[in-house]
């Protein structure tokens, strides 16, 4: 009874908070049926671009920090490692190694992650995970595009692609101000920081709206099954591993194993739908690995505290 109260506390304090943020999404989206498209752009070439700076400009880059980049490439080689070795022995084209790939190695950190580790550690906990959601967007805008771009167009269009990508930029000029000692006149960081708190309750409601855009019917359960044990269960049991290796800091540990829990990224649905690569098996992918997600991290922030 007592472990059951403690599920209890810990979904209705942290769990249900976000899902009532994502509800308020779908309910629009069943209600008016609004078109996502322009919101994704504003929020991938707008808002997140300006996240990205205002992170990486306010940002003490230390060793922790560096610790945390490596733990993110390689719990990201390690999954596409995964995947590629399945696909090979299950003989799938480049196109479903790639479907598999976005589905499995891009976490949802940000819209979902972010507000959970909020609720469950507090501030200093959530510093550590925009950090993560930044150092993911990173990734997922170079290595998200590539998969993406690559599933059906190859290698060339991939990398153009990913050069393409406004966030790419935000983040060299971040670091650029960033390393330099450049301050940015108050009225201009004002206007960032305004567009970079519009960033996280922009994506979660977009993710809601995704969400209700979605369908049961027709799921490929035996990929999708495969998939969404990687992205929940394997991905976590990676991260956990990787925090033995290096001297973390106890809570941020913490925050990196949620957020590999975390299900596959709302992002990675509009990239498959932008360049076309499995976006109806990426959907799927999405939105069963958010609803079983309820329980597994409910369950996981059980087990870390």
């Amino acid at each position: 009874m007592r472990k059951e109260r403690i599920v209890m506390t810990i979904f209705i304090q942290v769990v249900l908070p976000v899902l009532l943020v994502f509800g308020a999404g779908f309910a629009i989206q069943k209600w008016q049926r609004v078109d996502i498209k322009p919101l994704s752009v504003v929020a991938l070439y707008v808002a997140t671009p300006a996240l990205v700076f205002q992170t990486f400009y306010h940002a003490e880059i230390d060793r922790q920090y560096g610790y945390m980049v490596a733990f993110a490439l390689l719990l990201l080689f390690a999954i596409i490692l995964i995947n590629k070795l399945a696909a090979l022995v299950t003989k799938r084209s480049s196109e479903e190694e790639s479907g598999w790939i976005l589905g499995t190695a891009f976490m949802n950190s940000g819209n979902y992650g972010a507000p959970i580790i909020l609720f469950a550690y507090g501030q200093e906990g959530f510093a550590f995970a925009v950090s993560f959601m930044v150092l993911q967007a990173i990734i997922m805008n170079i290595f998200g595009v590539y998969y993406a771009a690559k599933g059906r167009s190859g290698v060339r269009f991939a990398l153009k692609s990913v050069i393409g990508m406004p966030v790419t930029y935000a983040v060299i000029l971040g670091l650029l101000v960033q390393l330099s000692g450049t301050t940015v006149p108050d009225n201009l960081l004002g206007t960032v920081d305004i567009l970079a708190e519009a960033a996280i309750p922009m994506v979660m409601i977009i993710l809601g709206m995704q969400l209700a855009n979605m369908s049961w019917g027709q799921f490929e359960w035996k990929p999708l099954s495969y998939v969404v044990t990687v992205r929940l269960l394997v991905s976590p049991v990676i991260a956990y591993l990787l925090t033995l290796i290096f001297p973390f800091d106890p809570l941020l540990a913490n925050v990196l194993i949620i957020s590999a829990a975390m299900p596959s990224a709302a992002t990675i649905v509009m990239f498959a739908v932008q360049f076309n690569t499995m976006p109806k098996f990426i959907s799927s992918v999405t939105l069963v690995s958010t609803i079983i997600s309820i329980f597994t991290i409910t369950l996981l922030l059980m087990i870390l505290n």
